[in-house]
């Protein structure tokens, strides 16, 4: 298999922290001969390229975050000149202006290259049939994929998004057998399969899934509608677009490529966090030429697992992504993430993993908090008392783990609403949003 690269894939620590170190120095030296910006913030901390000496001068580098990108918008981080790129991307720009990302000839070369290695790690070959089912255009998920798909040589079906009724008859009629989406979208997927007497006339074996966190339950409930292995993937957009890091057959936490990227997960304070324990995740691009970011703080919360994997790979390893720091809710002044809700409600079998939170304020000034979750199927006996004896268990499994009252809306399996793009957890209209 050629994007089976064991080179990089199994490369001993040492070896792999020269061959880091190497590529942390060429690109230190790139921002600062080439970002302006950049330059001024290396120097007024008094560091310049000379004085990486090692991988630990890392620490002493000015982070980057996403407010860097938006005050230098569209290209002021760019460190080629405008000729050079052949490709951009962009945000949405929903928290104000989009973040614009370029890329070279070798960055989308490096990405195709990425994709591959992390599709053949999930089990794809170049003989499966592959349903891209994201949005294309400047979104990274479509075309990255895409183009890592291709350099595979495995059949592309670039199918977007929307239409499910459609994609389901291709799926079918092209003999589809890995597909990717969003895990919302891929349960709505399943559940309209169902409804259509598809399920049984599907081909799929392998599905990779990222855009929004999800949990081991929705894993499990994946692999059970639609007979499939279900794979995380992780990405962003400010590093190169999805491939970051991915799961491999094993699936025991994400690999992230230590050639292209270096890893830290930090806590509060800045600090690397021991093995296990949950921090922000901040990456520098390695490899990247249109975009080289150093030490960029991605918000998103993980684990570090630093465990060699029982696939043999030795790349460093991060748990699932945990949730968003900047996603954390304030609710009568407690501190909430969504996805200490997610974990709750996984744990109950009468309910689904779909929820939504609904934050309300009372005409006495004090914040409401409602959570919405669907019931099962075989869960609903038809009694009131059932009904009310689940909300009643659900209410004081989010008090235990919120320190809050929650008020729970037990709604019908399939009511809350499964997207092609990211779903829409949270609905806060305590300012009248």
């Amino acid at each position: 298999m050629k994007y089976w690269q064991p080179k990089y894939e199994t490369m001993a620590p040492e070896e792999l922290r020269d061959l880091q170190f190497k590529r942390l120095k060429r690109t230190v030296s790139q921002v600062y001969n080439n970002v302006p910006s950049s330059k001024d913030r290396f120097d007024q901390l008094g560091i310049g390229p000379d004085d990486v000496k090692s991988l630990d001068s890392l620490q002493k580098l000015p982070m980057t975050i996403k407010k860097d990108l938006r005050d230098t918008y569209p290209f002021g981080l760019f460190a080629v000149p405008k000729k050079d790129i052949v490709r951009i991307h962009a945000s949405s720009g929903t928290g104000g202006k989009p973040t614009v990302v370029g890329y070279t000839t070798n960055d989308i070369d490096t990405w195709s290259n990425i994709m591959a290695r992390n599709l053949v790690m999930a089990g794809v070959r170049d003989d499966d049939v592959f349903q891209n089912s994201v949005n294309y255009g400047l979104f990274t998920g479509g075309l990255g994929y895409h183009y890592g798909i291709e350099k595979l040589g495995a059949m592309t079906v670039p199918s977007g998004t929307g239409n499910t009724a459609r994609q389901l008859e291709m799926m079918v009629d092209y003999g589809v057998t890995a597909i990717h989406c969003t895990p919302s979208y891929a349960l709505y997927l399943a559940e309209t399969a169902e409804q259509m007497d598809m399920l049984d006339k599907l081909s799929l074996k392998t599905g990779c899934f990222g855009g929004e966190p999800w949990s081991s339950n929705t894993r499990r409930q994946l692999e059970d509608a639609l007979n499939i292995s279900a794979y995380d993937s992780y990405g962003l957009s400010e590093m190169m677009g999805p491939g970051v890091a991915f799961e491999c057959e094993e699936q025991d936490g994400l690999h992230v490529w230590g050639d292209h990227f270096f890893v830290e997960v930090l806590d509060e304070n800045g600090e690397q966090v021991s093995e296990g324990e949950k921090g922000e995740l901040v990456l520098t691009s390695l490899t990247k030429e249109a975009l080289p970011l150093i030490r960029y703080r991605t918000g998103d919360i993980t684990r570090l697992l630093e465990s060699e994997c029982g696939c043999g790979r030795t790349t460093p390893r991060i748990s699932r992504v945990l949730g968003r720091a900047d996603d954390m809710l304030i609710v009568r002044g407690i501190n909430i993430f969504p996805s200490q809700i997610e974990n709750v409600i996984a744990d109950i079998s009468e309910i689904t993993d779909q929820f939504q939170v609904v934050l309300d304020r009372s005409q006495n000034k004090l914040d409401e908090i409602t959570v919405r979750v669907e019931l099962e199927d075989d869960a609903f006996t038809g009694e009131l008392q059932d009904l009310s004896a689940v909300r009643k268990h659900v209410e004081n499994e989010l008090k235990s783990i919120l320190n809050i009252r929650t008020n729970v809306e037990l709604v019908e399996k399939g009511s809350i609403p499964r997207t092609s793009g990211k779903s829409q957890r949270i609905i806060d209209r305590r300012n009248g949003l």
